[in-house]
């Protein structure tokens, strides 16, 4: 019986043999991964359904887009087309992370980035339409950890307490660093998975600072009657998105319509205070909001000269609007 069977199986082998190299072959070839990303021209994202004032949409004639890059991990076929497309690139792996972090360290960390836009979105828009709000229960979240760094902690930790005290913001986290003795350790009281534990690091000094090799994002709970969502993907991560983000949030809260039927696409990442800081791929970005027939690009200022040398090149039919702040661009489109 077995002797039957394997004879069976050596003549389909002998038979389609060329047929089967060439399966595993093209299979090897599409989905083996080697340490590369390829980047291209990304799209939009829009932002109508996804901002809420209240548990309501608000309506506009046009649209609010955030503009991406997209990029994939580097395929054998993906590579080889980066390699000789004009608007492709192929960048090292561990060119979009930081050293000594892994793919999913820095996954993380993207979605650590998103959550503090979307909260610092919020906050500027809601001090720009002068609406009434405070802050509380912040969470101090480990974004990355220094190859220097002699510590349990981990990357998405939220620390609550330092050496038994409250953990109230980042200034309080390095004033007790500071504090301490270069070789001492310190305690920290976190909360991981949903269980609180306690963690050391080691203090170390770098120039004339001490450092427990760390870094950390705060973010907030907004309290206010004026309750605003901001609803993002899984797939969504990183701070890029923040400028239209407080941009769509503060035309909802005023109950107005900045984009006159206008399709604006816009980049850039957005702090407390309102003001909009530069970002990665304006090329990719660029080319995405043109390929996608926007009216109008805002971005920030830094990365203004970039945009209009790729419009310029590409010959699009686009307008590119510097911004530096939320204010600006809320000048630019009330005008």
């Amino acid at each position: 019986m077995h002797n039957k069977i394997y004879e069976k199986i050596k003549d389909f082998i002998k038979t389609n043999g060329f047929f089967i190299i060439s399966l595993v072959l093209i299979l090897f070839i599409t989905f083996f991964k080697l340490p590369y990303e390829v980047e291209m021209p990304g799209g939009v994202i829009d932002l109508q359904n996804r901002v809420k004032i209240n548990g309501e949409e608000i309506p506009i004639s046009g649209t609010f887009n955030m503009a991406y890059v997209s990029s994939v991990r580097g395929s054998i076929p993906y590579i080889l087309i980066g390699l000789i497309h004009h608007d492709w690139e192929v960048i090292k792996e561990s060119d979009t992370k930081y050293d000594n972090e892994t793919i999913e360290e820095a996954y993380k960390r993207d979605k650590l980035e998103l959550e503090q836009s979307k909260n610092f979105a919020i906050i500027a828009a809601m001090k720009e339409a002068n609406i009434e709000y405070t802050l509380e229960d912040k969470a101090n979240n480990v974004i990355y950890i220094t190859e220097k760094a002699q510590t349990d902690l981990k990357i998405g930790d939220n620390i609550i307490r330092i050496e038994g005290k409250e953990a109230t913001d980042v200034e309080t986290i390095k004033k007790i660093i500071k504090s301490k003795e270069v070789g001492e350790e310190v305690s920290f009281d976190i909360i991981r998975d949903k269980k609180e534990m306690s963690v050391k690091a080691k203090i170390y000094e770098e120039g004339d600072n001490k450092y427990a090799g760390i870094s950390i994002i705060t973010l907030v709970n907004i309290i206010s009657d004026t309750k605003v969502e901001i609803e993002t993907k899984d797939a969504e991560s990183g701070p890029s998105g923040g400028m239209m983000m407080a941009l769509m949030t503060y035309n909802a809260l005023t109950h107005q319509d900045l984009t006159h039927g206008k399709k604006i696409v816009g980049t850039g990442t957005i702090s407390l205070d309102g003001t909009v800081g530069e970002i990665g791929g304006i090329k990719y970005k660029v080319m995405g909001a043109a390929n996608n027939k926007a009216d109008i690009m805002l971005v920030p200022k830094e990365n203004y000269d970039d945009a209009i040398k790729v419009k310029e090149e590409k010959g699009y039919d686009l307008e590119i609007v510097s911004v530096g702040t939320l204010k600006d661009a809320i000048t630019y489109l009330e005008k």
